[in-house]
């Protein structure tokens, strides 16, 4: 592993658990494009989809941690939102990615274009008054939230990801969850899901410990800082930067696959 590669590989983490922190997502969906397409750019070692969606997975689990500390205050954590969602994206996201091992390099990338698509959809669904409701009276369907979180996990658990990019618009869609709220609450449960993808992806030997440990560093840093930072961005401007991330992301690997 040469120098240009650990520089490019801590980049990648940086930016992109900056941008994770602030908008609440566990910040798969722009590593997962980033460490796939940007190393053979500046001429360093391609990375498979396989080794791609182990190192995710890993960097993951400590990126929401930073996240989640920064929200630890000021009302934003739904304690019961966290409990039924957390559990069953747990499971899902254990089973998709224990059996991502049986999947082509295709497959991978199949399964995150169609994640990116519906996210990215659901992203750009009007979603009026959300912002209004106060933090101690925001209600739920329990169930539902559980049944789709546990979807959710075992797409996200195939692609390495944690599944807060489908999580944060299904909480704000779906389930009516004010901005801030699903953006803490998701980093939560994005810690949870990456705990099962993780050991499934170490399990099934996906994971290159090497750049799996840069993107550690570089998360442990840079979503602190992203968390900070979103909780002084207008709410709408959040939503947006969210929607035009998972959108562009989404047009990429559809290019590709088609």
């Amino acid at each position: 592993m040469d120098f240009a590669f650990i520089i490019t590989i801590f980049l990648i983490g940086f930016v992109g658990s900056y941008v994770s922190g602030m908008l609440g997502i566990g910040g798969s969906i722009i590593k997962y494009p980033m460490l796939l397409y940007i190393p053979p750019l500046f001429g360093v070692t391609a990375l498979t989809a396989h080794e791609v969606s182990g190192i995710s997975a890993v960097q993951v689990l400590f990126a929401t941690i930073g996240g989640v500390w920064a929200y630890r205050k000021g009302g934003y954590l739904n304690k019961k939102l966290i409990a039924y969602m957390g559990i069953s994206i747990l499971i899902g996201s254990f089973i998709g990615a224990y059996g991502s091992s049986l999947l082509s390099e295709g497959g991978i990338n199949l399964t995150y274009g169609i994640l990116a698509l519906i996210a990215a959809i659901m992203m750009f669904v009007p979603k009026k008054g959300i912002d209004d409701i106060p933090l101690d009276q925001v209600e739920f369907n329990k169930w539902l939230a559980a049944s789709l979180a546990l979807i959710v996990g075992i797409g996200a658990g195939i692609v390495g990801a944690a599944g807060a990019f489908l999580l944060v618009p299904i909480m704000l869609v779906v389930l009516n969850v004010p901005t801030r709220m699903t953006i803490a609450s998701s980093l939560a449960i994005t810690f949870i899901s990456s705990i099962g993808a993780t050991v499934g992806k170490i399990t099934t030997g996906q994971v290159d410990y090497f750049p799996a440990a840069i993107m550690i560093i570089a998360s442990l840093i840079a979503s602190p800082l992203g968390a900070n930072t979103g909780k002084k961005v207008n709410t709408k401007v959040l939503q947006v930067i969210l929607s035009l991330l998972i959108a562009g992301t989404a047009i990429k690997i559809w290019m590709d696959i088609i």
